[in-house]
């Protein structure tokens, strides 16, 4: 595989909204993208090079990062999904037929406003951010992202979750005949994932539905995702259908699979190793095969935001 180096552009101009299409047009785009899944010649005309939809009145985020972000290529081609194999270049191959349309995400549990929303219905009432941040593997690599979402925060607060609401857990959709690696055993099927409560309406945390203005690719977690950049980016559950508020501490689909490597908070700290390699430093893809690799900093770099939330956590016995 082809490795490119970052690309230049600056964060500021990365998407522009001279080129955007209209609001309304995100949910048809969407609607086509995920219908035909980039079939031969029938996104021609909206999708050059096989890239999603552009989307429409995305703001600018302070919490972004300046440092400069990863091509296209480098993260749609390079990327863990299980779900549609365990090579990196797997879910490219394996997830271009996956229909992200028609899309259900039920929410449930202690909230007061729960029940079955279409995807659109969804996402409608929040606003759109590109938020361009640094994502860091458990397995020592590393990208800059510039994702487009909503705020996870404003999406918890909007169904009222109760007193009893201590976690968020997340599910993924399980579909072996379009998902061909949930039919082998390699983890517990379907995907399951979860934040503390603080955690989930910390301002970082949001739920991506595109990548550089555009629609998300169905291998980066069509159509919806969840995306916590202080934490390893298994953390991040990919096409998502269930959102539960849960007094317990929901089950992680690593941390059943492995609890000794895997921990349910899984925090990025170089000063806590992984069994079977260091976390001190990665490798940032796209780099280069001979660049060095570079030192992680604790929190992925933002600890400025999310340290308060730990300060009476052991981290390297709740890892």
């Amino acid at each position: 595989m082809l490795i490119k180096k970052p690309s230049d552009i600056r964060p500021s101009e990365i998407t522009s909204e001279s080129n955007y299409l209209s609001r309304r047009d995100f949910i048809r785009a969407g609607a086509i993208a995920g219908g035909t899944a980039f079939a031969p010649g029938a996104l021609g005309a909206i999708v050059p090079e096989e890239r999603g939809a552009a989307l429409s009145d995305v703001g600018k985020s302070p919490l972004s990062t300046d440092e400069a972000p990863n091509s296209w290529e480098d993260i749609t081609t390079y990327n863990n999904f299980y779900e549609f194999g365990t090579g990196k270049d797997d879910p490219h191959r394996n997830a271009q037929d996956f229909k992200t349309r028609p899309w259900t995400i039920t929410v449930d549990g202690h909230a007061e406003k729960t029940g079955s929303f279409h995807f659109d219905d969804f996402i409608k009432p929040f606003d759109l951010e590109e938020r361009i941040y640094r994502l860091r593997c458990v397995e020592a690599w590393s990208m800059v992202v510039p994702w487009v979402g909503i705020s996870l925060a404003e999406v918890v607060k909007s169904f009222k979750p109760t007193s009893k609401a201590k976690y968020v857990a997340f599910q993924t959709l399980l579909d072996p005949v379009q998902m061909p690696g949930q039919r082998r055993g390699v983890l517990d099927w379907p995907y399951v994932e979860g934040l503390t409560i603080e955690e989930a309406t910390n301002e970082l945390s949001i739920l991506a539905v595109g990548i550089y203005g555009r629609v998300i690719p169905n291998q980066n977690g069509a159509p919806i995702r969840l995306v916590v950049p202080w934490k390893y980016g298994f953390k991040s559950i990919k096409s998502i259908v269930r959102i539960s508020f849960t007094e317990r501490q929901p089950p992680t689909s690593w941390n059943i699979s492995a609890p000794q490597e895997y921990g349910f908070y899984a925090n990025v700290n170089p000063e806590v190793d992984h069994p079977r390699w260091s976390q001190a430093r990665e490798r940032r893809i796209g780099a280069g095969i001979f660049a060095q690799r570079q030192p992680t900093l604790k929190f992925n770099g933002y600890g400025e935001q999310v340290a308060h939330l730990y300060k009476d956590l052991d981290l390297r016995r709740y890892y």
